[in-house]
């Protein structure tokens, strides 16, 4: 029987993308800088990252389409999001049709789509979430792309 995984390694030449949200900004600042640092510090240079801001979490999904689909080729994208429940259905939608949405987006392509995105009752749980205390979930993202991208990577030889 044959096992394969990925480890946490990058490879000379990778690129990598981020897309964030701007909505929740105070928490999407904290998210993208756990995943920035953690890409660094796992070999990545900082000018192999391209960050791409979107307004809010629902249009993530979109410029993630974009780039599976346009000329530069991503080791693995990352998105970061912030989303807390309000007093309306509104957290609801958003929350449901953006993760459906970025599961289709992995689930038919061949570059890791890394779903890093909060979705909270409270903007203390999604603080909490991003400034350690609970650890950094973009961070943690970041440890799936390159394990993901890292796992791809060994198939292709």
């Amino acid at each position: 029987m044959a096992e394969h995984q990925g480890f946490l390694m990058t490879h000379p030449g990778q690129r990598w993308a981020i897309v964030v949200s701007r909505f929740n900004q105070r928490v999407t600042d904290r998210l993208l800088e756990g995943a920035v640092d953690t890409l660094i510090r796992h070999g990545v240079p900082a000018d192999a990252v391209d960050v791409f801001w979107t307004p809010g979490a629902f249009e993530i999904p979109n410029m993630v389409h974009y780039l599976l689909n346009g000329n530069k080729k991503y080791a693995a994208i990352i998105t970061l999001g912030a989303i807390v429940r309000g007093e309306t259905p509104h957290f609801d939608f958003i929350a449901a049709s953006t993760s459906s949405a970025l599961a289709d987006l992995n689930r038919h392509s061949n570059i890791p789509v890394i779903f890093g995105i909060l979705t909270c009752d409270t903007m203390a749980q999604a603080e909490d979430r991003a400034d350690g205390k609970a650890g950094n979930k973009g961070a943690e993202a970041a440890l799936a792309a390159i394990e993901m991208a890292d796992l791809h990577y060994r198939l292709k030889d």
